[in-house]
């Protein structure tokens, strides 16, 4: 069995970050964590382990290496259970191994809940590994970036405040070309719902604001989308464990939601943004559920479906596969919801094996990717096990409601030459829904 000594990797980030550590500010930080942010929760997954191996299997990272240092059990061990035994007593190159472990060999994906007899969380106990490195100022380097764009412009992309309204009334003009009266509403208050993207939209994926728009005026829906920060709903921030930009940045999508007065938010397909804003900051800043009611495109578009808003020409030819994102099947259990919508878009849906709440993750999530290329390669070998999975099918069309699975899930096809290519919901919505004759 290897270790995480065995396997390190570069990062700027981390070296630098540890350089400025000494045995005692690590002890007096943990120690601080321990006692202000942590309970009995904590330490009752720590004391009821009972290192069975039961965990094994569930963790995508194990099963593609066959190493039982990957196991969840087995990361814990290499991480805060030295910690706790040594009292945060340790010396700085094990924060290193700690962060590197956390940040880059746990999707926090929650797989091995599952199959825990005890239920123990290892994702929870991740989290917490992660939240000591950030207040340890230890952490990745192409992921901190993330969190300081976040912080600078309340937006993952560094994307200017005159560049989102901007992106906007492009891809209107670009749309109305196709649709004749087409209009992205901006700041109009009292809208039926408020549309959230997250920043790599504008960035680099505006073709996905276009159909949405289309989809929406085809539906002759009563929408709308901020004119101000706020509009960005991912948070990488809510992995690097900045508990405070993290928070600052969902009470801005909150309160931006409300100043316009909106009876809901819908949210574009983004699975870790949706853990955010539904389950993750909102409990940070103080809310059982969210100050506004809000759904993942997977539950819209079903109710689009059910209401008859949606009008399709013919269906999908080409036989498809569903990814199940863990972060809106594991975390908000909208598997049938998926396959729905899904089985009325398409003719012939093949389901991976396993399936549902049981699926791989696509080793993107959980801020993974967004810890750069250092850790790139690690990644795409770490999930070897889905490359099986997905060519076990037999089909070269993924369905994957989520952007951070789509960057995963096409590293993994690249990599192990599967010849698919992925498609959002709203891909397959927009290529089959009745448009307007051209004139």
């Amino acid at each position: 069995m290897s270790t995480i000594a065995d396997r390190l990797i570069e990062d700027a980030g981390l070296r630098a970050g540890v350089s400025r550590l000494t045995p005692e500010k690590i002890e007096k930080v943990f120690k601080e964590l321990i006692a202000g942010e942590c309970g009995a929760r904590l330490k009752t997954y720590l004391e009821t382990c009972v290192h069975c191996g039961m965990c094994a299997k569930a963790c995508h990272y194990y099963m593609s290496h066959k190493d039982p240092s990957y196991m969840p059990a087995a990361k814990v061990t290499q991480t805060m259970a030295k910690l706790m035994a040594a009292g945060g007593k340790v010396d700085p190159k094990l924060i290193y191994e700690c962060a590197q472990v956390s940040y880059t060999e746990c999707n926090l994906c929650r797989r091995c809940i599952h199959y825990c007899p005890l239920g123990i969380d290892t994702g929870y106990i991740m989290s917490v590994v992660r939240r000591l490195c950030h207040k340890l100022g230890c952490t990745p380097q192409y992921i901190q970036d993330t969190a300081h764009s976040h912080s600078a412009t309340m937006n993952q992309m560094w994307v200017k405040d005159d560049e989102w309204p901007d992106t906007l009334q492009w891809q209107e003009e670009e749309a109305r070309d196709e649709f004749p009266g087409l209009r992205i509403p901006l700041d109009l208050e009292g809208a039926d719902f408020m549309y959230s993207v997250i920043a790599p939209e504008p960035k680099f994926r505006t073709q996905l604001i276009y159909q949405a728009a289309a989809i929406f005026n085809a539906a002759g829906l009563n929408w709308t989308m901020p004119a101000t920060p706020g509009w960005d709903n991912s948070n990488m921030a809510m992995f690097t464990g900045d508990a405070e930009i993290m928070s600052r940045v969902e009470r801005a999508h909150y309160e931006t939601a409300q100043r316009l007065r909106v009876k809901r938010i819908v949210m574009g397909e983004c699975g870790h943004a949706f853990r955010a804003v539904y389950d993750v900051a909102n409990r940070w800043l103080g809310w059982k559920w969210t100050p506004v009611p809000m759904v993942h495109s997977i539950e819209f578009f079903w109710e689009l479906i059910q209401q008859g808003r949606i009008k399709i020409t013919h269906k999908y030819a080409d036989p498809v596969t569903i990814h199940d994102p863990c972060n809106v099947i594991r975390g908000r259990g909208l598997m049938d919801k998926l396959r729905e919508v899904t089985h009325f878009l398409c003719e012939e849906v093949v389901e991976m094996h396993p399936n549902r709440e049981h699926n791989y993750c696509c080793c993107a999530g959980g801020g993974v990717i967004n810890c750069g290329p250092p850790f790139k390669n690690v990644r795409v070998a770490g999930n070897s096990i889905k490359a099986e999975q997905l060519k076990a099918t037999g089909v070269h069309t993924l369905v994957a409601p989520c952007h951070n699975c789509h960057g995963g899930l096409e590293d993994i096809i690249s990599k192990y030459e599967l010849g698919m290519h992925t498609k959002f919901l709203g891909d397959l919505i927009y290529e089959l829904m009745e448009k307007p004759e051209a004139e």
